[in-house]
């Protein structure tokens, strides 16, 4: 008999989820509504509830209630566009869940007579969970690709290649240089010698706080990489604390030439192209 009972529990849930939609879609909307705290209006709210409610019922109806069954796949679906935009407009995990959870509290006291209808609500508010689990899983999942994106995105602007003179490019570098930002540097530059068709990059690390073995490393590849492309590169910025440090390591830089300051690595890198620089006195009264 408890097992008929229980067969039976999908049926019931449909009945009274068809026979109450109305006014159940209204209470979840207003719980849901609430929890957000106006960012999103009501009618927006009311549409995504609307169509989970009607594919909710759509799957009990087919006498399932496991929420990774194939029943439940456009509630997953669903679920899926909700968790991403409540993801991307910023709302927090607890924010994004409610809006599964809370039909649990509207349902509560239309399945709290009978103790069959305990059973379907028991049922049902663990059906609930399990869809509420998934919604956070695609949350999560969506926070890591934003923040991956945003990551990169911030890697691309700290990363800049400019044009310093007709065939001259110059790489300045500020914060902590490891292998991912090694990789963008090595793209942008190859990439920038071949758009201006440059033949001398400068790579100023002045703003890099600290040059240890993988620091040194990661130039040294850089380097490598620019060369195979017919370019030279200047590393400029090495100041006396860096200077000691690459010498107390053993790091040697081979024919790499390096030189103190941006300007000094410029004049170079002119004298390298075939630039005459020459100094002029200045105008009187100028």
């Amino acid at each position: 008999m408890c097992r008929v009972a229980s067969e039976g529990i999908p049926a019931r849930l449909t009945a009274l989820l068809s026979a109450r939609g109305a006014d159940l879609g209204v209470s979840w909307a207003d719980s849901v509504t609430a929890s957000l705290g106006g960012r999103i209006t009501r009618a927006e709210v009311e549409r995504e509830l609307d169509e989970i409610y009607t594919a909710l019922v759509a799957a009990l109806g087919r006498g399932s209630l496991d929420a990774r069954g194939e029943a439940f796949g456009e509630v997953r679906a669903l679920l899926t566009e909700l968790s991403r935009n409540r993801a991307r407009q910023g709302f927090s995990p607890v924010e994004t869940a409610v809006g599964v959870f809370a039909l649990k509290e509207v349902l509560e006291p239309s399945l709290s007579g009978a103790d069959g209808d305990v059973e379907a609500y028991l049922r049902f508010a663990g059906l609930l969970d399990a869809l509420g689990l998934f919604t956070m899983e695609v949350y999560s999942r969506t926070r890591e690709d934003l923040i991956s994106a945003q990551a990169e995105q911030l890697l691309e602007l700290s990363t800049p290649v400019v044009k310093l003179w007709d065939g001259v490019i110059g790489v300045p570098l500020v914060g902590t240089l490891d292998s991912a930002r090694t990789m963008v540097v090595m793209e942008k530059m190859l990439q920038a010698l071949v758009d201006s068709e440059s033949e001398q990059a400068i790579i100023d690390i002045t703003g890099v706080p600290a040059v240890d073995t993988e620091v040194a490393q990661h130039l040294l590849k850089t380097v490598v990489a620019a060369r195979m492309m017919g370019a030279e590169c200047t590393i400029s910025g090495i100041r006396p604390q860096i200077a000691q440090t690459i010498v107390a390591l053993g790091i040697d830089f081979g024919d790499i030439v390096t030189k103190a300051t941006l300007a000094d690595a410029l004049q170079h890198a002119l004298r390298r192209s075939g630039v005459v620089l020459t100094r002029t006195a200045p105008v009187a009264g100028s």
